[in-house]
Formats: C-alpha cells, structure tokens, sequence
C-alpha cells in the first residue's frame, strides 16, 4: 500500500528530522565536497545537490534564494554559485555525484559509502570539442603538391652529392 509515501524517504525517523538530516548532510558535502554517510542517506540527498547545482549552474537571483532556502547557509551558496560560474560543471547536465562503496559497518552492518561531487569532465564532450572539419584539397592541387615534393627530394639529392 502506498499510504503516507508522498514525501519520499523517511529515513527511519519523523519527518522534521529527516529534513533536517537531509539539509545537514547536502550543507557538509557542498563545503567538503564528498562525505561518508549510509547508503540511504546518500540516495536521499542526491536528487537535491543535483538541484542545488542545477540552481547555481542558472545564476540568477531566483535561482540563489531557492539554493539559500534549500541549503540554509548564505556562504555557502555564495561558493557554490561562483564555482558553478566559473564553469566546474559547464559541460554536464546532471550527475554530478558519485557514490561508492565502502562495505558494511561493523555494528549493525548497514552498507557506508563515499559520496563526492564530479569535478572532472565528462570524456565525450571534451572530445567533441576537439574535432575540427579538415577541407579536402581539389585533385589538381594534390597533384601539384605531390610534383613539387618530387622536385624538392631531387633538389636535395644533388645539394648533398
């Protein structure tokens, strides 16, 4: 049954915990840029660092008070904002987090990860940028070239004998 589902995860406590866990733990990894956490708790958080960088990616002044609202911390957003101007995530739209693994922990053996925000570039787009159009020469110059090149090596011959 999907009773009281709308609001997403809860995270094993009541709701205004799980909000505020959520602010805390999007607020560390933005001014650390990657944190341990459980694996929950980084599922719950990556939709909104998404959007908060999505907000900082825009850059107006609408898009910095939903970040201020969402994140709670002025400073914060400011760093965010100018990172995102000067053009960290320029080439990405969307997954600017990764999660990995680190195994069980030793209490109750609820799986921790890593989760750490994408600073490198996306390898398809930079590639792309990179590829130029090369002019096809017409058949006469290609042939002209070839003989000048002829003459040249005969040149060289006869200077070095």
């Amino acid at each position: 049954m999907r009773h009281n589902k709308k609001r997403g995860m809860k995270l094993g406590v009541n709701a205004a915990h799980t909000k505020a866990m959520k602010r805390s733990l999007l607020s560390s990894l933005l001014a650390n840029d990657r944190i341990k956490t459980l694996d929950v708790r980084a599922k719950a958080i990556r939709p909104e660092v998404d959007k908060v960088i999505t907000w900082a990616k825009r850059g107006d002044l609408h898009s910095r008070r939903l970040a201020i609202a969402k994140v709670g911390d002025k400073e914060l957003v400011r760093e965010v904002f100018e990172k995102a101007a000067q053009g960290l995530w320029a080439d990405r739209n969307g997954g600017y987090t990764r999660i990995m693994k680190l195994g069980p922990r030793k209490g109750d053996a609820a799986e921790v990860v890593i989760i750490e925000l994408v600073t490198e570039a996306v390898k398809g787009a930079s590639a792309a940028t990179k590829v130029e159009k090369v002019e096809e020469k017409p058949v006469e110059a290609a042939a002209d070239a070839k003989e000048a090149d002829a003459a040249d090596d005969k040149a060289e011959d006869k200077a070095s004998e």
